[in-house]
């Protein structure tokens, strides 16, 4: 039985009592009924409107997933197990005749990302786990290996 129907039920109970609305303890128990109903629907609306989002939510992670398999050319086929991020010299399913592939750990959420030396040249990137702006600067090491 829904919350909902819970409630009707218990309204249905009250009425069947006959309370005495003229009352204090009749108008504090019928204003009761009425709350617990209106929480009772108001819940519903939550958890309808929570169904819709975990579904959009659901088609946005399928959606994310192609991106992901379309940009890294990740083959769904691969024959590693699920830890294997296709990018290790030992895996079949990496072709080390690609750029050479380079790990940047994001300093706000710590995730590691794996670039190439094309998306290094860009400059900077958007964290995919976070959504954080990451620049790239290599005047630094640059001066350093000068001096």
């Amino acid at each position: 039985m829904k919350l909902g129907e819970k409630t009707a039920y218990l309204k249905g109970l009250i009425e069947g009592l006959q309370i005495d609305e003229s009352t204090k303890e009749g108008k504090v128990i019928l204003a009761m009924a009425d709350i617990l109903q209106d929480m009772a629907l108001a819940a519903e609306d939550i958890q309808d409107q929570i169904d819709e989002i975990v579904e959009v939510v659901d088609t946005i992670d399928e959606d994310l997933g192609e991106v992901e398999r379309d940009f890294y050319e990740i083959d769904d086929d691969c024959c590693c197990d699920d830890d294997c991020d296709c990018y290790d010299d030992d895996c079949d399913c990496y072709d080390d005749d690609d750029d050479e592939l380079y790990e940047v750990v994001c300093p706000s959420c710590g995730d590691t990302i794996c670039l190439n030396e094309g998306m290094l040249e860009e400059g900077s990137m958007t964290c995919p786990g976070c959504g954080e702006l990451l620049e790239f600067d290599f005047e630094e090491e640059d001066e350093d290996t000068e001096e």
